[in-house]
């Protein structure tokens, strides 16, 4: 082997033990999520709590939410891609393992509702064609999603269901915007009537999603 070759071993062999994990490849401790959830359960752990920027709104149920897809999340707070500022300063005070401990605990935080959401759901005839759509990646209840990096929507909150869309809706904005390619594209095809009517929609689904109130373990 000649000193070229061992030189370049050496170096991909320094790349790969240097190269910072994902948060969404590390294994997540639900038990030191709960010790480390302080920043959380001011807002999520308070049923019908509501953030006011930039409007007034419930926070989003977390509790029972896919467990990569709230790895994703905050990741994308912490690099910006989504750009509210509170998540943005919560996200970047965390470390890879921190995100992948509060996913954990988050995902398994609580109790299932006692009965089963159906297999699939019907679609309103006015939104079927955009929601057909969404079926592709979120499932045909909206609740078992075809990826667990994408999030549950059945149930989620009205409110945070019109913002978040509103939010891919916009770019280029220091403060707002969320910059999910697909979802994008497909928010850009709605109307504001389409996006409210959507979100009532979604918001009437049986689902997993839930606050569950939590104390704060020191």
């Amino acid at each position: 082997m000649t000193w070229r070759l061992k030189a370049a071993l050496l170096a991909a062999s320094l790349i790969v033990v240097t190269a910072p994990a994902s948060a969404q490849a590390l294994a997540g401790r639900a038990e030191n999520g709960a010790r480390i959830n302080a920043m959380c359960i001011g807002c999520h752990g308070i049923e019908g709590y509501r953030a006011s920027f930039p409007q007034v709104y419930h926070v989003p149920m977390i509790a029972g939410q896919n467990l990569k897809y709230l790895s994703a999340a905050l990741e994308a707070y912490r690099k910006g891609e989504r750009k509210h500022p509170t998540m943005r300063g919560v996200a970047g005070s965390l470390s890879d393992q921190d995100i992948a401990d509060l996913a954990a605990y988050y995902a398994t935080l609580g109790k299932p509702p006692a009965t089963e959401p159906p297999a699939t759901v019907a679609l309103p005839a006015e939104l079927k064609d955009k929601l057909t759509a969404c079926t592709a990646c979120h499932g045909a209840n909206f609740n078992n999603t075809v990826d667990a990096s994408y999030p549950r929507l059945a149930g989620q909150h009205r409110d945070y269901l019109y913002q978040a869309l509103k939010a891919y809706q916009t770019q280029n904005h220091a403060l707002v915007g969320r910059g999910n390619a697909i979802m994008v594209g497909m928010a850009a095809t709605l109307d504001d009537a389409q996006a409210r009517a959507i979100a009532d929609y979604l918001s009437g689904l049986p689902g997993d999603l839930r606050t569950a109130p939590q104390p704060m373990l020191h």
